[in-house]
């Protein structure tokens, strides 16, 4: 979409929209549905944007579904935008829990719900890992990516560190790394205009060799 087709998007739409997709999606499988959504349904973003989206949301307190239907909202619609995207998203999960937390407390010694959740489960991973090799493969090109990925994967999943040190951590050394280095050149001398070049070759002295002819 072109940016006067994202104005005209109203807030009822954006509100549908997050409604939809927090009624729809489960666990950590949101992600892959706000990308499906967003970028190749609806496109309200690129794979550009969503990627940047979702890399504010994950660094932000908060649930990284809510952070990046904020972020989109407010981007199509302002303060405005920003509130009905978050209670589109909102509303269905927290109406979805009230209820299934009652039931839970309820039946969660029956076999078939067990079994039920463990299924869920599978399928948020599963949905997880589609996500992040379809965003892997356009950000993961430079040896350093991967250390970078390493280190974190080590960090939070291996050792169990808080995110918030890791972050502390890897954030300067991402910015570091990633910072665009000083490309400052001299500027080029202007061109020689043809008039001069002419008035030039007209004050050069003339060729001794003619004059003797």
């Amino acid at each position: 979409m072109n940016d006067e087709q994202l104005a005209a998007v109203s807030r009822t739409q954006i509100f549908l929209a997050f409604l939809y997709i927090g009624a729809t999606s489960f666990g950590g499988g949101v992600v892959a549905y706000l990308r499906e959504h967003l970028v190749a349904r609806r496109r309200w973003l690129d794979e550009d944007e969503f990627l940047a989206v979702l890399e504010i949301g994950e660094t932000v307190p908060g649930l990284i579904s809510t952070n990046v239907a904020v972020l989109v909202g407010s981007r199509l619609g302002g303060v405005t935008g920003a509130i009905a995207a978050a209670m589109g998203m909102i509303i269905p999960g927290a109406a979805a829990v009230s209820v299934l937390g009652v039931l839970y407390v309820r039946f969660r010694g029956d076999a078939d719900v067990a079994a039920a959740l463990a299924g869920v489960a599978a399928a948020a991973v599963g949905l997880v890992l589609a996500v992040t090799l379809q965003i892997g493969k356009r950000e993961m090109k430079r040896i350093t990516d991967l250390l970078i990925l390493a280190t974190v994967f080590v960090l939070v999943g291996m050792l169990h560190v808080s995110l918030v040190p890791v972050l502390v951590l890897i954030a300067p050394i991402a910015i570091w790394t990633y910072h665009p280095a000083d490309n400052t050149e001299k500027p080029a001398q202007p061109p020689v205009a043809h008039g001069d070049l002419s008035a030039q070759h007209r004050k050069q002295p003339d060729d001794p060799a003619k004059g003797a002819s």
